[in-house]
Formats: structure tokens, sequence, C-alpha cells
């Protein structure tokens, strides 16, 4: 069993070490590895762990039901765990605790009556939970996490040096082939098995694509599980439906999410809650069109227009029945839906290391992949799947809105042209240091 890092281990340590600090809810899709990584954090910076699972132990719900008093409710689990919780020793973690509102609710009285014990929280569904409860704002830390990034996933193969290597990385100027050829392989093969820690731990261990076609496809099945499992009959059939429709909605020319594309007739008032159902689940990536390229860009969004992606490129393959040899070769089969999936890596991981969605930008016929808020900057991003340099949207925006820094990721070295700087599609993560 490897020894999966994840970066989000440094936000943790932050949150413990907050004077600030409040009770932590841990958001983020099914399978992506919060236990594992709550567990992991308690166990390296703590004296003891004190776990908890809502999903499985039944008698925790009547715990909460009789008091929300936390030094009672402390008590309580005190006797479960057969150890002494201690203030600031002891980590205690609520799993699955969206299976208990009344316990999300008694963080609110942790925080105000028991700060100094350290509490966090995890649950795979539980941006559904919070988006139907009546939760005290303001009263707790939100963190998000997501499938393991890139780098993480070169870690875990034992490439933690191409990872240093790309810290290292700090001018714009060409990157050695050795290095880069690296890089390049080592991404064909995250594009096949995405960021899923199962997957990811499957592939290192075995290298073996069809084991790993086999979490995958075990994880997608979990997923359209989770909606009948969670919903009415026939809303569960409307969230299956977008679900499967995702691949065919990326494969359109502009990609723009059409309700038609889910059956014929469909129509928005049908099956809004089934996508927003989705989007709460974490599940699937929302990106909005935005009408300026203003700050900020979140009061430009227009919420009619709107893209899906999916949360883990690993997924998207599986479930567009991609073959691992058709993303390592190339076929032109494969091309018309090559920009759409290096689009939904490219969205899967600056959504990672922004912690938000970008957004994306239409005019004058032209589009914009990508648009993000940056300090105080507006930044355009293209994205091509290959070396392709054609970039007339890029170039037709920075001369319409005088523009003077633009990205585009592609399979071409580092470098700087014009206003637009070049970033290999492996080196999305570090993006940040050559916007300065």
């Amino acid at each position: 069993m490897i020894n999966l890092k994840r970066f989000i281990l440094s936000e943790l340590i932050k949150w413990k070490e907050s004077k600030y600090r409040k009770p932590l809810i841990l958001k983020g899709a099914r399978q992506i590895g919060k236990t594992y990584i709550l567990k992991q954090f308690g166990e390296e910076n703590y004296e003891d762990v004190a776990y908890f699972n809502f999903d499985h132990d039944e008698e925790l719900y009547n715990l909460f039901e009789n008091t929300k008093n936390p030094q009672r409710i402390l008590e309580q689990l005190t006797f479960i765990h057969k150890k002494a919780i201690r203030p600031e020793k002891t980590l205690i973690i609520f799993d699955e605790i969206q299976e208990c509102p009344n316990a999300l609710n008694s963080l609110k009285y942790f925080q105000e009556e028991a700060n100094e014990y350290h509490v966090v929280c995890a649950g795979s569904l539980l941006g559904l939970r919070l988006s139907h409860t009546s939760f005290p704002v303001g009263k707790v830390d939100f963190l998000d996490m997501y499938p393991m990034t890139f780098s993480e996933f070169l870690i875990a193969d034992n490439c933690e040096n191409l990872v240093d290597y790309m810290k290292s990385i700090n001018n714009i100027e060409k990157i050695p082939d050795i290095f880069f050829n690296q890089l390049e392989e080592k991404l064909k093969a995250y594009f096949i098995i995405g960021g899923m820690p199962e997957a990811v731990q499957v592939w290192v261990n075995e290298k073996d694509v069809e084991l790993v076609d086999n979490v995958q496809k075990n994880i997608l099945r979990a997923y359209e599980s989770d909606f009948s499992k969670h919903t009415q009959n026939n809303e569960a059939n409307k969230i299956s439906l977008v679900w499967n429709s995702i691949p065919s909605q990326l494969a359109k020319e502009n990609k723009k999410f059409l309700y038609q594309t889910i059956k014929e007739g469909a129509r928005a008032r049908e099956y809004e809650s089934a996508l927003n159902w989705l989007n709460d689940a974490d599940l699937v990536r929302k990106v909005y069109n935005v009408t300026k390229t203003d700050l900020p860009l979140v009061a430009y969004n227009d919420l009619s227009s709107f893209k899906i992606y999916m949360n883990d490129v690993g997924l998207l393959r599986n479930m567009a029945n991609l073959d691992s040899r058709i993303v390592i070769e190339g076929d032109k089969l494969f091309e018309e839906f090559k920009g759409a999936f290096t689009e939904n890596y490219i969205l899967n991981m600056l959504s990672a290391s922004l912690g938000k969605n970008p957004n994306y930008f239409t005019f004058d016929r032209h589009e914009i992949d990508f648009v993000i808020q940056y300090q105080n900057k507006v930044i355009p991003i293209e994205v091509k799947s290959s070396k392709s340099t054609n970039n007339a949207s890029l170039t037709k925006y920075n001369e319409k809105y005088n523009n003077d820094l633009s990205i585009r990721f592609s399979m071409n070295n580092l470098n700087k042209d014009d206003k637009i700087i070049n970033i290999p599609l492996f080196m999305v993560e570090y993006m940040k240091k050559f916007l300065v």
C-alpha cells in the first residue's frame, strides 16, 4: 500500500495552527480520499484520533438527538472511543456527517462552547445536505477537496523528481527534452488513470490499465447508486440521464450545455434540479459564460449559459468508453473529442489550484476557453490538445480588449510569444508563478 501524498495536508495543518480555527467541514465527491486524508492528518499531527462514522454506527444518532451540549456529547463520545478525548491533543473526525443533521447542527455549539476541541467532518454527499439544511453561517470552516492532481499522481508514481523540477522553474525558458519528454509521457498516463486515489493506487502497484478500468467502472456505478439511494425514482432517472449525457455535451463543437442533448424535447424546468444535484454532489463542474471580462468576474455570470465538465478526466475517459491506446497513440476518430477531453483536464487542474471554477467568454463569434480572475487581472486562457499554435480567438481578444497577458496551454514548450505565454499542459498547477 503506497502512501498517497496529498497537498491538502498543508491546508489542514494551517487550519490546526490558526488561532481563528473553527470546526472544519471537508467537502468533495465520493471516493476522492477524504476519510483517508483526515485519518493521515490526525495520525501525523495529534496524539490520538477519535473517529466516528454516522453511516456505520446508529447509536451516534441518539447521542446528538438527546442533547446539544458539547460537553455532554464529548462525555458520550469518550465512552464510544474508550479513551479520553482531550482538547488540542485528540482529533475528532465525524465521517458521513450528512447522515445526521443534528450532528451538523452541533458544530455551532462546538464552536461557541468548546472550540478548544479540534473537530473535522467529511461526507460523500455533504454538499447536498448543506444545500438543504439551515446551517449556522460563520460557525464552521470549509475546505474543498478534489481528485488527485497531476503532480500528486507523479509523486504517487515515484516521480517526485519531476514535481521538484517543475517547482524549480521560475523563468519562461525552454524545458530540456529530458524533462519535457518524461512529463509528456506521464501526462498521457494521467489522462487514462485520472486522479481517483483507488485508480492511482492500482496503477502504481500493478501498471495494469484493465484493473484501472474496473476501478473506474465501480466508482461510476457507486455514483449511479447514489442517485437512487438519495432521491425519489423519478428524480434519480433524471439525474442519470443528465449524468450520462456529459460526453455528448462535451462532444459538441461549442460544448455549451443543452437540455435537448439529454433527450429530445427536454426542458430546463424538468432537468435543472437534477443538474443541481450533480453539482452539489461535486460530481460535475459548472463553468458559466460571462457577459463581460471585467472585475469581479462573478458579477457577469450568465446563469443561462454554461458548460458541464466531469470531476475527473479518468472517469470521463471511462464513461466515454475510450480505449487507453486511443488516448496514448492518437486516432482520427478521437480527434474531435480530444479538445473536450483536454479542456476537462485543464478545468480539473484549474479548479484544484485556484480553489474555484473558472469561466468562459464569447465575443464576435470567438470563444475564449477559460477566463480566470487572478489578483487584479482577468486572464484569458486558450486550450490546445496538441502543438498547434493557431490562436485566432486569443489574438482577437488581446487586440479588442487591449489585453497584455494571456495563457495558452498546449504541448508546446514553455515560451512567451508577444502577449501570450505558452505553458505545457503538464504545468497547469504552476501557472501562477508566470502571472506576476
